[in-house]
């Protein structure tokens, strides 16, 4: 996988969360939540925003089951990333997502932004900056493939 930002989604019904990295990709970043109607992807505003922020490859959050193993939301994930790759033309990775919804909601409570009066999306945005941190901590640890 060439240099260069990775842009990561987390799959939502109504949202997808949008983070990217920096170009030595150390650091995951959150940017957009896209609005979907929960039957189809909005593919001119993800790939919009794959153009935007020159990305040279995707993360997509799979929603794996508890015990590890693919489900129903994890088929749908992997149809996604093989249908953004495809429309890309970029390398496309799937990375755990398990309890990063759970996870970006305490962090949000922790910095003092609590549910109540929070703007949609937040944790969304904050979903995928997890998603795509977990992705880059593995390949600066050897863990991963690129």
């Amino acid at each position: 996988m060439r240099e260069g930002r990775v842009i990561a989604f987390d799959l939502g019904d109504r949202r997808i969360g949008v983070a990217v990295s920096d170009p030595l990709r150390v650091l995951a970043s959150g940017r957009d939540t896209i609005e979907r109607d929960g039957e189809s992807y909005p593919w001119k505003a993800l790939l919009a925003a794959v153009a935007r922020e020159e990305a040279v490859a995707i993360v997509v959050g799979d929603p794996l089951n508890a015990d590890g193993s693919p489900g129903e939301r994890s088929a749908m994930a992997r149809a996604f990333a093989d249908e953004i790759g495809r429309r890309s033309g970029l390398p496309v990775d799937l990375e755990d997502e398990r309890y990063t919804s759970e996870e970006a909601e305490r962090r949000l409570a922790e910095a003092g932004r609590p549910a109540r009066g929070r703007p949609r999306g937040d944790v969304d945005r904050a979903a995928a900056t997890l998603i795509l941190q977990g992705w880059l901590d593995d390949r600066t640890a050897g863990r991963g493939r690129a």
